[in-house]
């Protein structure tokens, strides 16, 4: 694989947070009361959360999904989506999604682990895949999922006090959620929730 070793590239806390035992994740975190409906079975899911080499340090790949989808339009997200049946586990979904998503090739992804799954209030258990690219991706994109690939320092996203709470009402319920805005884009909910958790581990 092209490009420096990870450890060499400025990833040794993200390594050392991998290795690092953490709590579950849930999107029902912040919010007092709030739990899965008893018997509710969580669909399997996974997102590749890629890491690259930018100009002044790593950074992480995002997508803005594309505002004709019916679910999440417009929403900054991983790569990522749910198993299908044909997919080994959550390292090959997350790894078909991205090149689906993005054009990216799974060759050019070295693994360095997965994050415990997070459960969100939609229903599914999604496991965060986290990837090392060799160089950084020149995405092409599938305009019916994707209508931007941005990369944002990982320096900015293992800052704990880059986050804050916020809310909305949600079905009839008010439910607090993270917010870790980085220039335009207003990276929220799951997304920010699994961003979070993986800062709180490194910053340790």
């Amino acid at each position: 694989m092209d490009g420096a070793p990870a450890a060499e590239a400025g990833l040794a806390p993200v390594l050392r947070a991998l290795a690092r035992p953490a709590p579950a994740s849930s999107d029902h975190d912040l919010t007092p009361g709030a739990q899965t409906p008893a018997g509710l079975v969580l669909r399997p899911a996974a997102v590749l959360v890629a890491v690259q080499p930018g100009p002044t340090g790593p950074e992480v790949l995002l997508t803005r999904r594309s505002a004709r989808l019916r679910h999440h339009p417009g929403q900054i997200a991983f790569p990522g989506g749910k198993l299908d049946p044909g997919d080994a586990g959550p390292v090959a979904a997350a790894l078909r999604e991205a090149r689906e998503e993005i054009g990216l090739d799974p060759a050019g992804v070295q693994l360095l682990g997965t994050l415990n799954p997070h459960e969100t209030v939609t229903g599914f258990a999604v496991t965060p895949v986290v990837g090392w690219l060799g160089k950084p991706c020149r995405p092409r994109l599938d305009r019916a999922e994707v209508d931007e690939a941005f990369a944002v320092p990982l320096a900015h996203l293992a800052d704990p006090g880059r986050y804050r709470v916020e809310r909305r009402s949600w079905r009839g319920h008010w439910r607090n959620y993270y917010v870790v805005p980085w220039g335009p884009y207003y990276i929220w909910g799951a997304t920010a929730r699994i961003l979070h958790g993986l800062a709180g581990r490194m910053d340790r």
